[in-house]
Formats: C-alpha cells, sequence, structure tokens
C-alpha cells in the first residue's frame, strides 16, 4: 500500500496505519501531510514524579469530555545497546484502552536534547487525523526539558513534594518556561509547603501569576481543575525564536549522529590519529 492510501485510511481511523505511518516517519521516511496547526501540551519534570501516571489519568479526565488524546511518550535509550524499555505505556494502560485515546512510545536512540527531530511531522499528523489534544511527555532531564518548546505549544512542568530543594533544582531551566506548575503526589504531608514555595518564588521574581497547582494521580485529586487551567492557558509567542532555535539544533544533532563517518572519526579519535579540530572538519567537509 502507498503512502497516499495509507493517510486516507489514517484519517479515517485505521489506527494500524496511523501507527505504520508514525513508525515510517521514525524511521526517516517523509510522510506528505500538511500543517494542521494541532493544540500540543508538552509534559516535562524529573523521572519520580509520575508525569506518565499524571497523563494518564489526565487522559481519561479529557476523553470524558468528548476529546480524542494522542500520547508521544519519550523514552530514553540505552548508551550501549540503543533499546529502550518505553515503559510509559504500562503506567496509562487505563487510558490506552479507549478508542479515543493513542500512545505511542517512542525512544530517544541516544539524541543529544532527549527528543527526535521527527516530533513536528507526527504531530502534525496525529493532528490531521482528528486527534484534538496531542501531549509529548519528555524522558525528564537535561536539555531535553528546554528543547519540548521546539515541539510543544503549551508547556507544563511536573514535580513532586520528595525532591528537596525543588526551586534549587529547577531554577535554571525549565520553570523559566514553564506555562504552568505541577506538583503531583499531593497525598504526602510536604505537598502543599511545596506549592507554596514555588508560588512564592515566582512572585519574587517578577509578580508571576502562572498557576501552581496540586494533583494526585493515583487517588484523581485535582484532575478535573489542572484540565480547566490547562485549556485556557495561551499560546506564548515570544518563544518563537526559542522555538526554531531548539528546532534548529535538534536536526542538526541528528545529522551529526546519522553522518556514515561518525563511527570511522571517534575511533581515530580514541586512538589519537586526530584530534578534535581535525575531526570536526572532517564531519564538516562530509
Amino acid at each position: 500500500m502507498n503512502i497516499i492510501a495509507s493517510i486516507k485510511l489514517a484519517k479515517e481511523g485505521n489506527r494500524r496505519e496511523l501507527a505504520k505511518l508514525l513508525s515510517s516517519i521514525e524511521s526517516g521516511i517523509k510522510v506528505p501531510v500538511e500543517s494542521s496547526n494541532p493544540w500540543v501540551l508538552g509534559v516535562t519534570g524529573p523521572p519520580g514524579v509520575g508525569k506518565s501516571t499524571l497523563i494518564g489519568a489526565m487522559t481519561e479526565e479529557w476523553v470524558s469530555r468528548g476529546e480524542r488524546v494522542a500520547v508521544l511518550a519519550v523514552d530514553p535509550s540505552s548508551p550501549k545497546s540503543g533499546g529502550a524499555l518505553l515503559a510509559d505505556r504500562m503506567r496509562m494502560s487505563t487510558a490506552d484502552s479507549s478508542s479515543s485515546v493513542f500512545v505511542r512510545s517512542l525512544a530517544t536512540r541516544n539524541h543529544p536534547g532527549g527528543l527526535i527531530p521527527f516530533l513536528d511531522p507526527m504531530i502534525n499528523l496525529l493532528g490531521s487525523c482528528g486527534w484534538s489534544r496531542i501531549i509529548i511527555e519528555t524522558v525528564g532531564g537535561g536539555q531535553s526539558e528546554i528543547r519540548i518548546v521546539a515541539f510543544a505549544d503549551r508547556v507544563m512542568l511536573v514535580d513532586g513534594p520528595d525532591r528537596g530543594d525543588i526551586i534549587q533544582a529547577e531554577k535554571a531551566g525549565i520553570m523559566e518556561l514553564a506555562d504552568l506548575v505541577v506538583v503531583n503526589k499531593s497525598d504526602i504531608p510536604n505537598s502543599l509547603h511545596v506549592s507554596n514555595s514555588i508560588k512564592d518564588s515566582l512572585n519574587y521574581s517578577g509578580n508571576d501569576d502562572r498557576p501552581v497547582l496540586l494533583t494526585s494521580a493515583i487517588n484523581n485529586d485535582g484532575i478535573s481543575e489542572l484540565i480547566d487551567a490547562v485549556e485556557v492557558l495561551e499560546v506564548n509567542n515570544e518563544r518563537a525564536p526559542l522555538r526554531f532555535k531548539e528546532r534548529l539544533l535538534s536536526g542538526w544533532d541528528y545529522l551529526l549522529l546519522s553522518n556514515p563517518l561518525l563511527s570511522d572519526i571517534l575511533l581515530d579519535l580514541e586512538s589519537g590519529a586526530i584530534n578534535l579540530e581535525e575531526a570536526i572538519e572532517r564531519l564538516h567537509q562530509s
């Protein structure tokens, strides 16, 4: 079956063809889908704060409101084998049982930014196939938290009450770019204190009124209020330069990692046959 016919079936609701098209995009094949101006939420935050469980609860709430939800969950790849556990889908098993939900796990393939550069065409495909709410979950660490702005119009930072000094941990990164902050695991006693500390920190830095919400994904507490808050988030157009910068960097990283000379150059670097400057020159000439 050709790609055009596959796209037609995917738009008609054929999930198998949609999955095949996403696999094609992930493999570097261009799928001719026009931009559909999709609604996209980026969900990021450190490991262990319950991002996947929270997304599952949010998805169920959205479905109850008549939305069709697609989730692209990015899992880290092993630096040795290149494989990934792809465990996020298991944490969303309840939400994924609905015909109004589509969950796709993606391996980072050791991409330095944690987000593969093919997310944009994947998002456009999902939007053109009628998925009204598209969520991207990052691996939750380092540059991948910042790079989420390249692909998502709205960014939600999820944190937990048991990570120590949250403000210190986040002050140099995604906290500045998040449109909304969620302290998950509100059933833990320290959660209210953490939420108030984040609010105080935001206000101290310039009367920042971004929402800071408490949720418990396991107990389904605060989920409806969270969806209400997410729905009224406005797209921050001032982020456009940063968005295109991160997209360019993502594409540049991909070109480096897919360069056929990379393995040989790394071996020459390791043996001392060339220095770093010479390695960069060889890459530039290839």
